[in-house]
């Protein structure tokens, strides 16, 4: 219990009022994803063009992917929670990875299912990629809230910065 209350869980966690049924959907999302049946368009199948096409995607979408993840726990270190309410005790990172992307670790969730995707040349894992945008999207839109209130020069600081995607979003 006490990992959980570092992570920002509360006793009355059931009530979410720090983003906690964000979490739930998103361990489900992530489940739904990881049992999605895989559909590859027999197009690419034994079409040599596909397989290094998949295989230069799924090398650049995974380092990508690593690179994000990796860098946005170092940069975030103590700041880190599963949960979109920032911590009580929390700071507003806008350094390393953070000065190049808001939500780096939704971006690098996305790009590892984009890898996964590309890897299996899986249009219905695609379409998951996808789904795990779209989700993100909204779960950073409730956090930026929750950011907004807590730190005020956070409003300056998302004008600055994209969301989700480097440079594009």
């Amino acid at each position: 219990m006490k990992l959980l209350s570092d992570m920002g869980f509360t006793g009355d966690w059931w009530r979410g009022s720090r983003g906690e049924y964000w979490v739930i959907a998103q361990i489900l999302l992530f489940i739904v994803f990881a049992v999605l049946p895989t559909y590859r368009p027999s197009i690419v199948d034994g079409a040599p063009v596909w397989q290094y096409a998949s295989w230069s995607l799924t090398v650049v979408f995974g380092l990508w992917a690593i690179f994000l993840l990796g860098r946005s726990l170092f940069d975030l270190g103590q700041n880190l929670t599963p949960l979109p309410h920032p911590r009580e005790d929390g700071q507003l990172v806008q350094t390393g990875i953070y000065g190049i992307v808001r939500h780096p670790l939704y971006s690098g969730v996305v790009f590892l299912a984009l890898t996964y995707a590309s890897w299996q040349m899986s249009v219905v894992h695609g379409l998951g990629a996808i789904a795990l945008l779209l989700f993100f999207d909204a779960k950073a839109n409730k956090e930026e809230v929750w950011l907004t209130e807590k730190f005020p020069n956070y409003v300056n600081y998302r004008s600055v910065v994209k969301k989700l995607i480097p440079w594009i979003y």
